[in-house]
């Protein structure tokens, strides 16, 4: 199943359901008990919307080898962990602003895991009882400021830099899935998820064991190599096979 966020014109953001290009409310949380409504909006009238609102956002860093060599970095022995706050949040078709503090913004795609329920020192073999499913993540970032600053947060942490959705997909394996992105339909980025250091379970298990994971909030699991700057009036897309595909157009913001 889908599920959406999304908002029709004079009404509030709601859950729903996507069927084909078709998308129905729903009745009650999508993390404890609810109801599919009928679908009767076409996808192209609504605006979607994040398709959670995470408590936190927990980031893997170095967890494709190609990656890690691009930047002449080590793959790390344990997962590398870092957070992004969730004001960085947008959805898709929102705009990427590139902050006038950086002169070198760059996209990272990465698949995102959804959190479903709460869960403390989760095994790597209970993980998947604690997935609500998948989307799509661009883990932005000012690499400049990363390398000047030696860690992570400044860099990773401005408004609009994290893009994610389109939607939540509960039926993904991601196992081996393409990633790929593009930046005005030229290909940038391409690897499958078989290429992790670490998968998607061994990373709940992981993250769990330092903090107690909380439904919606994400798990962004790493960036396969070719990772580039981007441009005033550049459009990212994402693609993951099994989910769909997260555009953003980007714009340079001005200095206040």
């Amino acid at each position: 199943m889908r599920f959406v966020r999304y908002q029709k014109p004079n009404h509030p953001p709601r859950q729903g359901w996507l069927s084909g290009n078709e998308v129905g409310p729903i009745e009650g949380s999508i993390f404890t008990e609810f109801r599919r409504l009928e679908a009767e909006d076409e996808l192209s009238q609504i605006k979607i919307l994040p398709p959670v609102l995470p408590s936190k956002i927990i980031c893997v860093g170095r967890n494709y080898a190609a990656h890690a060599s691009e930047h002449g970095a080590e793959v790390p022995e344990v997962p590398l962990l870092f957070l992004k706050p969730p004001s960085a949040v947008i959805g898709h078709l929102d705009t990427i602003l590139l902050p006038p503090q950086s002169q070198q913004v760059e996209h990272e795609a990465e698949l995102a895991i959804v959190i479903g329920k709460r869960g403390r020192w989760i095994l790597p073999d209970q993980a998947e009882n604690y997935i609500l499913g998948y989307t799509i993540a661009n883990d932005v970032t000012a690499r400049d400021l990363q390398n000047r600053d030696h860690q992570w947060t400044r860099a990773k942490g401005f408004d609009t830099f994290c893009p994610i959705g389109p939607w939540i997909e509960t039926e993904f394996n991601p196992a081996d899935a393409l990633i790929t992105c593009t930046v005005n339909d030229e290909i940038r980025q391409m690897a499958s998820t078989h290429d992790m250091v670490f998968n998607t379970y061994q990373l709940i298990a992981f993250a769990s064991s330092v903090m107690t994971l909380e439904p919606g909030d994400l798990i962004l699991t790493g960036t396969p190599a070719g990772v580039s700057p981007l441009r005033d009036g550049d459009v990212v897309r994402i693609t993951i096979e099994g989910i769909g595909a997260l555009e953003n157009p980007v714009k340079s913001e001005a200095p206040h």
